[in-house]
Order: C-alpha cells, then sequence, then structure tokens
C-alpha cells in the first residue's frame, strides 16, 4: 500500500490498490548477480520532458536496512528519479528494480510493501492519533498493530490528542506512523524536515534512526547537509540528471575536489614566510589549503617553535559534505547533463 501526501503533482492523497502480481520478475541484463541483497537497482536511468533531459543515466544501488539521501539543487533530477522508483512516473530508459520488482510494469504489486512520506499531507485535522492511524492500518492486508507504529515514532502520550493541536514535529512524527502503518520494507521520506525549528528537526532524526533500527530501508531527499551527514549510511549527490558523488558522508570530504585547510591566527604584525598562508583576513586568521596538509603543519608547527610564536586557535578543517556538495553542484548552474563530471565513489559495493 502506498500513501500519497504530496499536493499538486497529479496523485491521489491516500490511494490503495489490492497487492497483485506474480512477485518479483528479474531482468536478463543489466544487474549484477550476487548474495548481497539490494534494496533499490537502478541501470542507466533516464527521463526527459519536451526533449529535455531530467535523467541522463543515473546508476544506483541501494542496500536493505540502508538509509541513502539523494542530494541535489532543485532541477537535478532527484524527485523525477525517485518518483520513478515509487512508480509514480514513467522512465523513457533504463532498468528499475525495487524489492525485486519493476515499478513501471508491476506497481500493485509494490506499493503494499513501501511507505512514503511526502512534504505536503493531507491528513484529517480533527480526528485523533490513534482513529487516524487505524483508518490507515485497516486499509492493509497485513497492518503492523497500531499503538506499536504510535509507540515507534513516540507520540503514545499524544495518541487521544486531535491532529490540529499536534504540533509541527508531532505531526511529521504522525506522518511517519501512517506510512509505518502497513509494516512496509522500504520508506521514501522527501524532506523531511522543512520548515522544522531545530528541536523539531532533531526529533524527526531520532524517529529516522528508529526506522532504520528495526531493519527499514530509507531513502530521503533533503536539502539540509547535516541532515545527511547524521542520518544517511551513503549519499548521492545529483547534478545535471546523473549522479556525479557517492559515498558514505564521511568519505565524500576526503575528495581531492575540495582540499583540507589549516587555520591560525599569529601575532599582531607577525607575517608568515611564503608558502605558510596568504595574508590574515579581517578576523585576523591565516588560512592555507593545500593537498599535502601533513606537510604544512610540520612547516608551521616548526616555524612557530624556531620563532618563538604562538599561533592561536590552530585548526584543520577537513571538507564538509557540504563544501562537497556545493562544489559539485555550483558549477553544473545553467549547463546541461553532457557536462556533469563522471561519478566519484568512495565506498563501492
Amino acid at each position: 500500500m502506498r500513501m500519497s501526501m504530496r499536493s499538486g503533482r497529479g496523485r491521489a492523497r491516500h490511494e490503495r490498490e489490492p497487492a497483485t502480481g506474480s512477485g518479483p520478475s528479474r531482468s536478463p541484463g543489466g544487474f549484477p548477480d550476487g548474495d548481497k541483497p539490494s534494496a533499490i537497482e537502478v541501470r542507466g536511468l533516464e527521463k526527459s520532458y519536451a526533449g529535455v533531459p531530467a535523467v541522463a543515466g543515473i546508476d544506483l544501488d541501494i542496500g536493505r536496512g540502508e538509509i541513502f539521501a539523494l542530494l541535489g539543487p532543485n532541477g537535478a533530477g532527484k524527485t523525477t528519479t525517485v518518483e520513478i522508483l515509487e512508480g509514480y512516473r514513467a522512465r523513457d530508459g533504463g532498468e528499475v528494480r525495487v524489492l525485486g520488482y519493476d515499478p513501471g510494469h508491476q506497481r500493485a504489486s509494490l506499493k503494499s510493501l513501501i511507505g512514503i512520506v511526502l512534504q505536503s499531507t493531507g491528513v484529517e485535522p480533527y480526528l485523533t492519533v490513534l482513529e487516524t492511524v487505524t483508518m490507515y492500518a485497516n486499509l492493509y492486508p497485513h497492518p503492523r498493530p497500531v499503538d506499536e507504529a504510535i509507540e515507534l515514532v513516540g507520540l503514545t502520550a499524544k495518541r487521544n490528542e486531535r491532529v490540529i493541536r499536534l504540533s509541527g514535529g508531532q505531526q511529521r512524527r504522525l506522518d511517519m506512523a501512517i506510512a509505518l502503518a502497513g509494516d512496509p520494507e522500504l520508506l521514501f521520506l522527501d524532506e523531511p524536515t522543512t520548515g522544522f525549528d531545530p528541536s523539531a528537526r532533531r526529533e524527526a532524526w531520532d524517529v529516522v534512526k528508529n526506522l532504520a533500527s528495526l531493519g527499514k530501508t530509507v531513502v530521503l531527499t533533503t536539502h539540509f547537509m547535516d541532515e545527511a551527514q547524521y542520518l544517511a549510511d551513503r549519499v548521492a549527490i545529483i547534478a545535471s540528471g546523473r549522479v556525479v558523488a557517492e559515498g558514505a558522508p564521511s568519505t565524500l570530504g576526503f575528495q581531492d575536489r575540495v582540499k583540507a585547510q589549516v587555520r591560525y591566527r599569529p601575532p599582531e604584525g607577525v607575517v608568515p614566510p611564503a608558502g605558510l598562508g596568504s595574508p590574515a583576513g579581517s578576523d585576523g586568521f591565516v588560512e592555507i589549503a593545500d593537498d599535502d596538509i601533513v606537510s604544512v603543519l610540520h612547516r608551521l608547527i616548526h616555524w612557530s617553535i624556531d620563532q618563538g610564536i604562538d599561533l592561536d586557535a590552530l585548526e584543520v578543517r577537513r571538507p564538509s559534505l557540504e563544501d562537497v556538495y556545493l562544489s559539485l553542484t555550483d558549477t553544473r548552474s545553467g549547463e546541461g547533463p553532457e557536462s556533469a563530471p563522471p561519478v566519484t565513489k568512495t565506498d563501492p559495493r
């Protein structure tokens, strides 16, 4: 069963189709054989609108039980990609398997296995939390116990509260409880914390982590780099319709594309020697970006000891996921898919 709560995209809000079909089918080509289970397999995915490519040959492998984040600017192709995976948009080319099914041809069979939490909700505001989750659970052939779904998202104390009286963070928890009502194997979360205050965002993150601990596979789209860094086991950055980087958030920051940086503040009037930094900025700090950051530190520390100079607030700053994201996507603005760089994978599966 698939619950749709996205507005303005031509989807019914909370639709239901019976789970039918002959079971997962395997394509004779495209997907490698192996013992490692995959929740999602994509090869050469393509989709165009009015002849303009939106998705230009995406490959993805997402393991079962994994939290996987799709990152990219507006228009990069991530929404189209996710809607194809959900079975709500037809592809032009490529092969796709979601939990072993082709979502383009076996959508009815797939719907009982996935849950979707979208940005806009269509929940009746005057029902209670318990009534709401019960209503959706009754649409599934094998639902998760209602009280258990409510407990998983931390709403037990609010089970008899009307939806209209819930805070923004609590309503997002209710969205997730609805998605869990059918006990799905795979959850799609579309920018789950947009518009949240910092406290509500942290609450939502805790819920997502809790879902992963149950063995659920989670595919997350977000514009927040700290969210992807905290939640995701792996991320894929999409630009101009292609995956331009893929890997664990902690390893993407070590790409050569974005150099590590040494930052320090020398005493007033002291000018560092050549090669150990440009003139200090307005805040008094000198910054050095280099491929060989260990060598830079070695020379800097020896210079400070020889000169008897204290280096105030010395720090080494590794590139963050946000640094890598901006490096990969800012340069893609206004360019077509043909100009996107080849994908970089930091942890091949």
